[in-house]
C-alpha cells in the first residue's frame, strides 16, 4: 500500500480545519509521510507522564504536541490571510513552485 500524500512541508504555516483545535494556526514542526500525519506547533497538546531519569531527575508531567492527520490541516496564505488549497506552477527556469489557489501568491 502506498503512503498517503502529504500536501504540507516542515516550516509551513497551517490552520487546523477540524477537531478540538479547529481554527488554530501554527508552524509545521515535523511530517510523517508514511502515516500521513503532521506535528503542528501549539496544536493537539497531550500530557505525557515521565519517570525520573538522569537527564530529568524530577520526572513529572510534560505537555507536548501530538501528531494530527494531514487532512485536518490547510496551508495558510499570509497574503489573503485565510487557509487555501495549493496549486502547482512552473516558473520560466523550469522549477516547480506552490501557489495559493485563491490569490495566486507564490508560497515557496
Amino acid at each position: 500500500m502506498t503512503p498517503p500524500k502529504v500536501h504540507v512541508k516542515k516550516g509551513d504555516l497551517v490552520m487546523v480545519i477540524t477537531g478540538k483545535d479547529a481554527g488554530k494556526k501554527g508552524k509545521v514542526l515535523s511530517v510523517d509521510r508514511a502515516k500521513g500525519r503532521v506535528v503542528v506547533e501549539g496544536v493537539n497538546i497531550v500530557k505525557r507522564h515521565t519517570r525520573p531519569t538522569p537527564k530529568m531527575p524530577q520526572g513529572g508531567i510534560i505537555e507536548k504536541e501530538a501528531p494530527v492527520a494531514s487532512s485536518n490541516v490547510m496551508l495558510f496564505c499570509s497574503k489573503c490571510n485565510r487557509p487555501t488549497r495549493i496549486g502547482k506552477q512552473f516558473l520560466a527556469d523550469g522549477t516547480k513552485t506552490r501557489v495559493c489557489k485563491k490569490c495566486g501568491e507564490v508560497i515557496d
